[in-house]
């Protein structure tokens, strides 16, 4: 029995601030947190600061693991990929945000970007950034588990 899947790697982090403010991407149909693809050969970590950094012009560090998001693509009548996303978040950071091709970039308080439309799930990924006990978002094509 054959158990390779192939993945896809990604990450997205929450840039915090001490005022109760969060950095938010806008980009087409929403607001969403900075992230993107892991590059070959490259660790999760780095993939995150680097991407935080193309797409928001801050330099973050001491990123704090919050969980995954996680789903499957429908092939045919079954199964194929796994896309994995991998949630941090951190307060510590330096340089002014700046818009990047992905997006506007700007600081918004976290009350009011839970009363917004949510993108790509970012309602339900609100519970693992926020340390809600929850860990996973996981989507298996039919429905949303938070677990």
């Amino acid at each position: 029995m054959n158990r390779t899947t192939t993945v896809t790697l990604t990450n997205m982090c929450m840039v915090y601030d001490d005022k109760g403010n969060v950095l938010v991407e806008e980009k087409a149909g929403g607001l969403i947190f900075p992230g993107g693809h892991v590059e070959k050969a490259e660790s999760i970590v780095d993939s995150t600061i680097r991407e935080v950094k193309e797409e928001t012009g801050l330099i973050v560090s001491e990123l704090e693991f919050c969980g995954i998001k996680d789903w499957l693509e429908k092939e045919g009548s079954g199964y194929g990929s796994r896309y994995i996303v991998f949630l941090y978040k951190t307060n510590k950071f330096s340089g002014k945000p700046i818009p990047s091709n992905e997006g506007n970039v700007y600081w918004m308080p976290l009350e009011e970007l839970k009363k917004k439309e949510p993108l790509w799930h970012l309602d339900k990924m609100l519970e693992i950034f926020c340390g809600n006990g929850v860990n996973e978002l996981y989507f298996d094509g039919t429905e949303v588990i938070l677990k």
